[in-house]
This record gives C-alpha cells, structure tokens and sequence, in this order.
C-alpha cells in the first residue's frame, strides 16, 4: 500500500508543535516531529505521537447518543437534533434564558470551529450561565492583563531565546512546554539560556522536572507567592532598584504600587513564604541587574487565593526593572489573525470592565463573559427565577476537573435536559440525554486561534485534515450552527451550511461596506472557519488586505509554506497594543490595590501542618488522555509524592496507600516518597479519578487514580478572577 507524508499542528497540548505523519490508507503508520516547522523545529512529545491512538480509540463516541431508560444508544444526527429542539425549547420559554448553562472545556482552545463559532452560540443562548476551564486554571491571567493593558489577552510571555535571567515561579514548562505560554522545545531553549550564561531560577513547592534542569531552586509555601513577590517589589524600591526604561512615561500607578507594598518587606514575608528574607532581596537585585530578565508564573501562581494579586506583581516587576515589552525580557506576540490587540485604533481603547452582572446564589462577579465554575451545582441546585434547569456542555468533564466534583454530578442528574458537545462518554457527558461527537483531530482542519497570541515566536501555520470525516460525523462548526438555530427558532432541520453563509454576508456587510461582495466572492471557494481564517490572515498585521498588500499573507500563501510561515522574532509592542482608556500601563488599579490588604493582613496566619497540591505531567493534560495507550502504559503516575520527613512522621513507605482527607472529602492513593516535596506538602495530579459508573473510558478505567478535585473547597476563590483555590488546601494522611 502505497504511503504518504502529511504535515498537521499537534492539538493536544499549548505547545502546538509541528508533526509529520506517514499514512497508509485510512491508517496513520507513523508520527514523528516535522524537522521543516518553522515553530518547532522537529520538537515532539509523547502526546504528538499518541495521536493516532487518540484518532484509533475504540471507546471514542462517533454517532449521537440518545438516553433512552438509561442507556445510550445511536442515533441519527436529525434524531439528535429533534430532540434537542423537542426537549429545549420548552425549557427555555418556560423560564428563560438564564435557566440554560453552558460549560466550556479546555480541548475547545485547540479547535478552530469552536473558538470561531462558539461565541456565536453564546450570543444565540442569553444566558449569564457561561462557565468554563477558565476560572479553574487561568483567569488571573487574563484579569491582570485587561487591567494593566486594556486586554484580556495582551498577555505578556517570556522572551527566552534572548533572555539572560529566566525567574519561573510555580510552573513547570519542562512537563507543559509553556502555559499561557507556546513554547516547544523549553528544554533545549533553556539549555541554550544557560549555554550563553543566562541563569534559570524555579521557586515552587516541588522541585519540579523544570527546577532539575535550574540553576537554582527554592522551596516556597502553596500559596505565598504573592508575599515573595510583595518582598521583590518592596526591595527594588527600598533599594533604589525601581527604573521602568523605555516605557516609564507608558506607565501610570508607579508612586501608587510603592505605597502599596510598605508592608511587605522581606524580613516581614519571610517566615510565610518559607524563605529567608536575604535570598528574597537577592531574586529582586538579580532580575533587576540582570542585562534582560523576565518573571514568569503560571498554574501555581494562578490557581490559589491570591491568584489576581501573584499574577500582578510578576507584571509589576517585570515593569519595574525596565524588562517589559524588552528583547530579552517579557514581551507581547503579534498574531496574524484574530487578535483584538491588532484592529482598532492603536494605543487605545475601552479598557475592561467586570462585574457587569453576579451569580445568582454566590453573587460572584461575572469576569470575560463568565461566573466561576464552582458556582455551577448552586446554580444547578437552588430553586428560584434563573435556576439553571439546562446544560450544553462542549469538551467539558467538570467532573473530574472542577472542586467538589461530586457535587457537580450529583446537580447533573437534576436537570431537566443535558447535551454534551464531546468525544468520549465520559464522567460529565454520562449524564447528558444527548452526546453530539466531533470528528478525530485528524479528520479536521486546525489553525491555532489562541495560541498563535501567546507564542515565543511569531508565526502563521495551518493544517489540512489528513482523512476526511468518517461515517456521518458532523463538523463541529456545523453542530454550534445547528444549536444556534434552535435556540433562536429557526428549528432544527435548517440547513448549517446556509445558515453560515448567511451569517458570513451579514458580518462582511458589516466589516467592509460596499466591498462586502467582493470578499465574498473572493472567499467564494471556501467554508466555515476557513474562509474566516482566509479573512483574518488577510485583514490581520501581516495580510495582503484582500490585494492592497500583494507580499501579505492570506491562507493560500500558508497552505503553499511547509513547515508555516516564520514571520520573526518578538518585537516591542507598546503603546501601540495597549487598549486601556488612558492609552498608558495601568500599574495600579484600585480594585488590585484595595485587594492587596487581604495578604497585608494575613501575614500572621499560621500554617497547617500538611497542604496539599496538583502537578503537571508531560503524558496528561487534564482529564482525557488517560484513555490512549501509549501515554496510559508505564508506571502508576497517579500517587501522592511526599517528602522522606513527613512520610516517617506519619508512618507512610514508598508503595503504601495513603488516605488523604481535607474538611470536604477524602481520597486514597498509592503514596511516591521523594525529597523532591518541600516538607509539609503533597501533591496528587490533577484530572483523575476514571471510576465512576457510566463512564465508557475502558482503559482509564483499569488504573482510575485518585481525584484531587475531591478534596477542595468548591466555595474557595481568588475574589477578583473567580479562579478556583486548587492548591494549599489543608489535608490529613494517613496509611488507608
């Protein structure tokens, strides 16, 4: 049989590394890194070869599902859809469109139709109801960028092939390749760091696969990184360190944020944070003597309760040392399609706004269009006017991936209708009465929406699909369209292809006025979320403007270029990126200022004697890839690592099964010792758990690991992101 070579984005992981498949038939034989990727340069990882195994998996849904007594069987895709109409409709006239939810999984950000057609659905819905992975990983993130740079996703990432001192605080890009961050290869970039005399340092919990590779690393209490970052802050101004650069007439709240920090010098952090106060003025001394620097956090920094507040004073001390928007230091990307920070005028904006509606139970406030997702069970389970009664969820395991994940499964059951956009039945989707599939990666056209906005370098590569579509598979850009027309009555036999083109002349009409026929007929020979690629490469920074720049890009110039287009290296982006209303870095906004008293008051707080925390691994990402066998084989990855002090303290061994017990569950697992935790902490990985009944994942059941999410406190979040508490959670251990 005849073989061939097909190059494609892997889409499992913030990585986005180039592959190149060799197929036979309808049969991948092999995948390995594409040498010619102008990104990543042939770097690959266990997940870009597992998958085929993904593409393979006999337990991947592929027909609708319909519940009938209890059970899923096959349906046809108008089955489906009837029901949906049948079933929704009524909901939605009975008590509104707050009485629908909709849940938002982390797969969707690697999936073009679901980042171009899902804000479409979100309209069509009405509902405040929008959850998603957001406010469980990231979303301090994006609150410290909208109110420093205007933007939600004027996200500043690391410069590193030009930096001289990387300083990484509870993240771990040796296993993630990069978090909010797309950087594959970190490995070989750090070692290049450290080759040209740069200096790596990692402050974390764990001596991560990361902190191995540092030159240094230091051991930091879960959760006190706002009180490290504090110190640095307060010593570049105690010691006259302070000095923005370039940008300093850019940057408003200087004087503000000096204030602010009084109270925290390093002498007063240090005993909280678990380091001494000298090696906290001497992090601050060395980034700022540095000749470039850049500060980074991710996970760590972003999923406790001063999350907003730790996520802002690594852009406060980027800042401060002159590193921001600098070669070397932490810089914006320019994305070649879809980036607000490239429209508009430059310089200036509306800036951001929060809190334009609350949660109906918590009053949490609502944050980029959303409510935390630990507010979803008392939303589901609260009687009264907005009660979610509805569920549409899309590459979503709230599960398994949310605090109190039995809560959550328990609120499920109440609904009156549930439908599950996913390609797995599921510890979620085993509760929906309607599961809709996707195809196979593979079997589907990628460009990287998101991630193209948070690269080390700035690029353009598309992907074709390697098979077409098996069997009656819908695409998902056609499935939003086919709920979108349901929800706004235009029943469920409308035809998606149509609908888009119609929505595709409104919104040209709209974008270019008299010219709107000719884009169309320009665009004439593509479909769905290609032709608006075709558009936003076209209309984006580097475009050819639809001919009035014949050297610009459009998706036909990036198909042609193997490997994409490299289009250079990080370039200083200021003031033209900023959308901010004073067209200036907002350092100081009162709402992180008013929030900085929390920790202010907090410094005396004692600690527990055990915390718990999660941890990365570079064959998981989240909840669902347990299921494949090249990254399930091998040894138990689900155990609890404790340190040799605390394991003798509490008469666990290596190989034991432990029980861990916080004040909202308990979970048992096999216990790692290793003096790679600092003493007083444990960590268990995220995304486990793979025993439910119902769930139809037969190899992740075999090894089901023990669900973290178990133990955490769904009430527990950062006040200014809604970001969920995941780690320094109080916990007992003890042998099972």
């Amino acid at each position: 049989m005849t073989e061939t070579i097909h190059h494609r984005i892997c889409p499992l992981c913030e990585a986005c590394c180039g592959l190149e498949l060799k197929v036979a038939g309808d049969k991948v034989v092999a995948i390995r890194g594409h040498e010619a990727d102008v990104f990543s340069a042939g770097y690959i990882c266990p997940k870009g070869v597992a998958l085929k195994d993904l593409h393979e998996d006999p337990d991947r849904v592929r027909t609708p599902l319909i519940k009938r007594d209890g059970r899923f069987v096959p349906a046809t895709w108008d089955e489906a859809f009837a029901l949906i109409e049948e079933r929704l409709v009524p909901i939605l006239s009975a008590h509104g469109r707050d009485a629908l939810g909709l849940s938002l999984g982390n797969p969707g950000a690697h999936k073009m139709g679901l980042l171009l057609y899902g804000p479409r659905l979100r309209r069509a819905l009405g509902t405040r109801n929008i959850f998603s992975a957001s406010t469980l990983d990231q979303m301090p993130r994006h609150v410290a960028s909208g109110l420093l740079f205007g933007h939600l996703f004027n996200v500043p990432v690391p410069d590193l092939p030009r930096t001289g001192y990387l300083l990484v605080l509870g993240a771990n890009p040796m296993a993630s390749n990069g978090s909010m961050w797309t950087v594959p290869d970190f490995r070989g970039k750090a070692k290049a760091l450290r080759a040209r005399g740069g200096k790596l340092v990692v402050v974390d919990p764990r001596r991560t696969e990361t902190a191995a590779l540092a030159d240094e690393h230091h051991f930091i209490r879960p959760g006190a990184d706002v009180f490290l970052l504090g110190g640095m802050v307060h010593t570049l101004f105690d010691e006259g360190l302070a000095d923005a650069g370039r940008i300093a007439p850019l940057v408003n709240g200087i004087d503000d944020v000096q204030a602010a920090v009084r109270g925290f010098a390093p002498e007063a952090v240090a005993a909280r944070c678990g380091m001494d106060a000298a090696t906290i003025r001497r992090l601050a001394r060395e980034v700022a003597a540095a000749p470039s620097a850049a500060v980074y956090g991710r996970i760590g920094t972003c999923t406790q309760e001063y999350g907003t507040l730790a996520t802002w004073l690594i852009d406060v001390i980027n800042v401060l040392t002159g590193n921001m928007d600098e070669p070397g230091g932490s810089m914006f990307p320019m994305a070649p399609a879809f980036a607000a920070n490239t429209t508009g005028e430059p310089g200036r904006g509306r800036g951001v706004s929060f809190g334009r509606h609350r949660s109906r139970v918590s009053g949490e406030p609502e944050v980029f269009g959303e409510i935390p997702m630990t507010c979803m069970a008392e939303e589901m389970e609260t009687p009264g006017a907005g009660q979610v009664r509805a569920m549409i969820t899309v590459a979503s395991n709230p599960v398994l991936s949310s605090p109190n994940g039995p809560r959550i499964a328990r609120a499920l059951d109440q609904l009156d209708f549930m439908v599950s956009m996913d390609i797995y039945v599921n510890e979620t989707t085993r509760h929906a009465d309607v599961i809709l599939p996707a195809p196979s990666p593979l079997e589907d056209d990628h460009y990287d929406v998101a991630f193209s906005q948070l690269s080390w370098r700035n690029q353009a590569r598309v992907s074709a699909a390697v098979f077409p579509v098996a069997g009656s598979v819908m695409k998902e850009w056609q499935t939003l369209l086919k709920l979108q027309a349901i929800v706004e009555g235009k029943g469920a036999v409308v035809d998606a292809t149509a609908l888009d083109d119609e929505q595709f002349a409104a919104d040209a009409a709209k974008q270019f006025g008299k010219h709107a026929a000719a884009v169309i007929s320009a665009t004439s020979h593509l479909k769905g979320p290609m032709r608006l690629l075709d558009v936003g490469l076209r209309m984006g920074p580097y475009g050819d403007q639809f001919g009035r720049k014949p050297d610009g890009l459009n998706l036909a110039k990036v198909q042609a270029a193997q490997g994409g287009v490299d289009l250079g290296e990080l370039l200083p982006r200021l003031p033209a990126l900023l959308r901010t209303a004073s067209g200036k870095v907002e350092l100081a906004p009162p709402s992180l200022l008013d929030d900085l008293k929390r920790p202010a008051a907090d410094l005396a707080r004692g600690e527990p004697p055990m915390v718990i925390i999660g941890r990365r691994e570079v064959r998981s990402n989240n909840s669902w890839m347990h299921n494949l066998p090249l990254l399930a084989k091998g040894p138990e990855r689900c155990t609890a690592l404790v340190n040799p002090a605390d394991a003798s303290r509490l008469g666990l061994a290596d190989g034991v099964i432990a029980r861990i017990a916080s004040a909202h569950g308990e979970v048992n697992a096999r216990v790692q010792v290793s003096d790679e935790m600092m003493p007083g902490v444990v960590s268990l990985p995220h995304g486990w758990g793979h025993d439910r009944p119902g769930s139809q994942l037969s190899l992740a059941s075999q090894r089901p690991g023990a669900n973290l999410n178990a133990l955490l406190d769904d009430s527990r979040r950062d006040p200014l992101s809604g970001n969920a508490v995941l780690g320094g959670v109080a916990v007992t251990l003890a042998p099972a």
